[in-house]
């Protein structure tokens, strides 16, 4: 491991903001679970996830734009996750936070209908493993199980496979599709989607591949 990285992870145990629960931790009620806007965000604002985060180039652009919500970037990657966390630190955003996790234990860190929206951000579309995407029907009914009634799962790829898998799962389990297109940036589409770019996306559209993105309810 980098001497930077080491660094990195060091810092990580001073954000106030990052939680990295051990697998003990989950195996046990999580603290914040059914309060987190009580006991973290001293507020009742609607919390929005955003799902394999990476640096948390959603999770802080979203808070920018919308401080009347509270936004929480889940990853495994601890170096990915200081970015995210050396950003709040540094502008003192009040309703960010993140948790260094697998997003398989997302139930036990959030109760019952306390989420209200779910970002998923180009995710490993994980080839030949159909059952660890994150949108498959295992992780969407753990998603079903924390979102408030009728609110709105996004995902934004680049993977075209996944995302005619995730059209197709939406289809099987007969939850309403919002809005899809295979090339944001062509489809004349303006809102949050369009409205923050990450570090690889970026990348892939210099290099002309495009990006699918869709939104439904559960």
């Amino acid at each position: 491991m980098s001497k930077k990285k080491l660094i990195h992870f060091q810092e990580n145990l001073t954000f106030p903001h990052l939680f990295q629960p051990s697998l003990k931790d989950l195996e046990k009620r999580f603290p914040l679970q059914n309060s987190w806007n009580e006991e973290f965000f001293d507020n009742d604002h609607p919390i929005v996830l955003e799902l394999g985060c990476g640096k948390g180039e959603y999770t802080l652009g979203l808070a920018g734009k919308y401080p009347e919500k509270n936004f929480i970037g889940i990853d495994l990657k601890g170096a990915r996750l200081w970015r995210g966390c050396k950003t709040v630190a540094e502008e003192k955003m009040k309703n960010v936070a993140f948790i260094r996790t697998r997003v398989d234990h997302i139930e036990s860190i959030f109760g019952r209908q306390e989420v209200s929206e779910i970002w998923i951000t180009f995710p490993d579309p994980q080839p030949g493993k159909v059952r660890k995407r994150l949108t498959a029907p295992g992780f969407i009914n753990r998603y079903k199980n924390i979102l408030k009634n009728e609110n709105m799962i996004h995902l934004k790829t680049d993977d075209q496979n996944f995302f005619i898998y995730t059209m197709g799962i939406i289809g099987e389990l007969g939850y309403k599709l919002l809005f899809s297109t295979n090339n944001l940036y062509d489809s004349g589409y303006v809102g949050d989607a369009s409205a923050f770019r990450t570090y690889y996306e970026q990348m892939w559209i210099e290099k002309g591949k495009p990006i699918c993105y869709l939104q439904f309810k559960i």
